[in-house]
């Protein structure tokens, strides 16, 4: 799920939320920024409160949900149950305007056992493959103007709608065209975040504590199902919760970190001067991997990633 707001590929196909995120991670677009006891849009600050922290600490969205497969003229089918976070840092870069930087996963379980899936029997097509689980690092934006917000009593409601359409990168490769052959890759990403007005008004307070929302996605099948041209799209449901500290978050998040992930457990300390990264360029990254039936997401000990010179 991609979380950040860009017209740089989202994380999950997620961003994914903002997700990310989404993951993350369309541009919304500018304006002055207003503070409204009855808004129809709030500005940066108030968002960043919802989002992140302003004081430029870690703080996490976790997320979980379902993925169904639509094919046409077939009755839907729910493929996985989905678990994961995003870590992101806000802060005001020497221009004095807002940018995130964060880094997310994504696990796609069994929708039985609700395990970790490692190997996944596609049932279009009966071959095994491996599961490429989501792990973009970095998901970055900048962050400006005002937010499409809702009040319902004392509670607010931030809507980001994100179409998405743009030139597929693996298209154009003929080792790609079992995995994702399409010239256009197009999706869109629905988020809601709830927060009391409260919350986000005080700004003696550097963060809002009581967030939670869902998220949305409806996107192509993902490069690593092999699904060889089948018509459908996947649908992704899911809810959302922010938590300020990462032992907030669940077990299963919590060990794979931990275990084999120590890089996702912080948001890189600085703006990086690299591009967003997502499930299609991980995977044209590590194909080769794939290949192989390596375990995902590739285990990331640390960063050597460059800061953004401003």
């Amino acid at each position: 799920m991609n979380t950040s707001l860009s017209m740089v590929p989202n994380s999950l196909g997620v961003a994914i939320l903002f997700l990310a995120a989404t993951l993350l991670l369309t541009q919304i677009p500018s304006g002055a920024q207003t503070v409204a006891k009855n808004p129809q849009s709030l500005g940066t600050s108030e968002f960043v409160r919802t989002r992140c922290s302003a004081d430029g600490k870690n703080t996490y969205i976790e997320w979980s949900g379902s993925v169904y497969a639509f094919v046409p003229q077939e009755k839907q089918r729910k493929l996985f149950n989905i678990m994961g976070m995003n870590v992101a840092r806000c802060f005001q870069n020497p221009q004095k305007q807002w940018v995130l930087t964060s880094r997310e996963l994504n696990f796609y379980l069994d929708p039985q056992t609700n395990q970790v899936l490692n190997r996944w029997r596609n049932p279009w097509t009966g071959e095994e493959v491996a599961v490429v689980h989501v792990a973009n690092n970095p998901v970055q934006n900048s962050l400006e103007g005002e937010y499409p917000a809702s009040k319902d009593g004392d509670q607010v409601t931030f809507t980001l709608d994100i179409p998405l359409t743009y030139p597929n990168i693996l298209a154009h490769d003929p080792k790609f065209k079992d995995y994702s052959s399409e010239p256009l890759y197009q999706a869109g990403e629905f988020f809601k975040f709830m927060v009391p007005l409260q919350e986000i008004t005080n700004t003696s307070s550097v963060t809002a504590t009581d967030v939670s929302g869902t998220w949305n996605r409806i996107g192509p099948w993902l490069p690593w199902m092999k699904m060889k041209g089948e018509p459908g799209q996947l649908v992704y449901s899911a809810t959302m919760h922010k938590r300020l500290n990462f032992d907030e978050l669940p077990p299963l998040l919590k060990q794979e970190i931990t275990s084999r992930l120590p890089l996702y457990r912080e948001a890189p300390s600085c703006f990086l001067a690299v591009k967003n990264e997502t499930s299609w360029t991980y995977f044209q990254e590590h194909f080769d991997a794939y290949l192989k039936g390596a375990q995902f997401p590739l285990s990331e000990p640390e960063s050597k990633m460059p800061c953004k010179s401003w």
